[in-house]
């Protein structure tokens, strides 16, 4: 019985935890999107300016892809329409071919400056009072 209980327990907190990220990634959509961004596309570009803080900064694609909550197919979907967009550029690797660097342009700097703000507000306003969840 005792054992039912933790599971169920366990059960309630990982569903609050999966309903919390699903509101908070929909409230992230809805303040970014104006800007042409969604929740995944603002985390990437968030990513690389702290991976990569100056200009010209390189990162490659695999460090990239334990820290997004995408596979690694759709974070190179992701990528190459941040590239669309002028946001990033990407470059082969040239110590390995098969990597991939991925750099912030002016304009994914600038983009991010701007809308930073207004993440970290929804994420104060979602999280700040639930630190104990």
């Amino acid at each position: 019985m005792a054992a039912k209980t933790v599971g169920a327990g366990l059960e309630e907190r990982w569903r609050d935890i999966l309903s919390v990220h699903a509101r908070t990634m929909c409230e992230i959509d809805r303040a970014l999107h104006p800007h042409g961004l969604g929740a995944s596309d603002f985390e990437v570009l968030d990513l690389l300016a702290a991976e990569a803080p100056r200009q010209n900064d390189q990162c490659r694609v695999q460090d990239l892809v334990g820290r997004v909550h995408l596979s690694q197919s759709a974070l190179s979907r992701l990528i190459g329409r941040l590239e669309k967009d002028g946001l990033v550029e990407r470059a082969v690797c040239m110590e390995d071919r098969r990597g991939v660097y991925v750099t912030l342009t002016r304009k994914g700097r600038d983009l991010h400056t701007e809308v930073l703000p207004l993440q970290r507000d929804v994420l104060e306003r979602m999280l700040g009072g639930s630190q104990d969840t």
